[in-house]
């Protein structure tokens, strides 16, 4: 399997969707996944998601919705200083 590559994005970092359902919209990124080069926003491309009753915890079943992984691709970094969405990571 390949080395996860460095991804430029971080947890907490405000990012705006490029590509797909979301385009245009913007969020912060809530959880980073190296070595799938995705990241997931939060608030952004929900899914529904039908889960079983589980005994051990008590939960019932359902339909619940998450967030579901973007590609790292697919958002752009916002720079903090100007609210536009740059290539660049500002420093």
């Amino acid at each position: 399997m390949d080395k996860p590559t460095k991804m430029k994005l971080k947890k907490g970092d405000e990012v705006v969707v490029i590509a797909g359902k979301e385009k245009g919209k913007r969020g912060q990124i809530a959880k980073v996944q190296p070595a799938t080069n995705k990241v997931v926003v939060s608030g952004l491309n929900m899914i529904k998601k039908a889960t079983k009753p589980n005994q051990q915890t008590g939960e019932g079943g359902g339909i619940i919705s998450k967030e579901a992984p973007i590609h790292a691709s697919n958002v752009m970094l916002i720079d903090p200083t100007t609210q536009k969405p740059t290539r660049k990571r500002a420093q």
